[in-house]
């Protein structure tokens, strides 16, 4: 429960906690979000890492006031690779790894997750993997879900890059243009709460869903038994 509170408090007040670890790591603040971001597409077992709030509260520190020593196109470039390969190794772990890794009761890996992401990648195909990158926790699971389905390794690498490439830069750029306006930088824990709302809102609308269609659950868990 307190790393919860922890988690979130980071999350609320993210432009504070980058501040802090800029003034104290400066230059290896490039490899800290780099793992970061790597971490959060690269394993499935880290769904809850902060992706849109810290990119686009990192675009706007950059472009702040206070001097940081960080270029914001190195930066968008070290995202960019980490994104991608992050992506890359989690596709890889759901080819080896397989759909049994999730449990019913699994507080990490819930179940529930992987019907939501495998609905996902059947309603959407390749572009899930380039969709899924704006959609916590669908971008940690769905390329581990392509995985699962063996999809074409180069099919998936071609929307992997250009999902990792627009997310980041839509992301990162867009709270480098409008971080400092005063409206957004004067309010900036709202903007946090409405990117997380807005981002949260297709996977809580896919719980919802998924309540009220447990014939279709079990079809797929035994269609992924079956292939099993």
């Amino acid at each position: 429960m307190e790393l919860l509170q922890q988690l979130i408090d980071f999350i609320l007040h993210i432009d504070v906690h980058l501040a802090e670890i800029v003034n104290e790591y400066r230059t290896w603040t490039y490899l800290i979000l780099f793992l970061i971001i790597f971490a959060e597409t690269g394993f499935v077992v880290t769904p809850f890492l902060p992706g849109d709030s810290l990119l686009f509260a990192m675009g706007a520190l950059i472009a702040g006031e206070h001097e940081t020593g960080l270029n914001i196109w190195i930066m968008l470039i070290i995202l960019i690779v980490a994104a991608i390969l992050g992506n890359t190794v989690n596709y890889k772990l759901g080819s080896v790894l397989g759909a049994g890794v999730f449990k019913e009761k699994n507080k990490i890996l819930k179940l529930k997750y992987y019907h939501q992401s495998h609905e996902f990648f059947e309603k959407h195909g390749g572009k899930a993997i380039m969709l899924s990158r704006f959609l916590p926790i669908f971008r940690t699971i769905a390329p581990f879900v392509a995985g699962i389905a063996k999809m074409p390794f180069g099919r998936f690498t071609y929307y992997n890059i250009i999902g990792g490439v627009a997310w980041i830069f839509a992301l990162l750029l867009g709270g480098y243009l409008l971080g400092q306006i005063p409206v957004i930088k004067n309010n900036f824990e709202l903007v946090i709460i409405f990117i997380a709302v807005v981002t949260f809102v297709p996977a809580i609308w896919a719980a919802v869903r998924s309540r009220f269609q447990p014939k279709k659950i079990e079809a797929i868990i035994e269609g992924e038994d079956t292939k099993a």
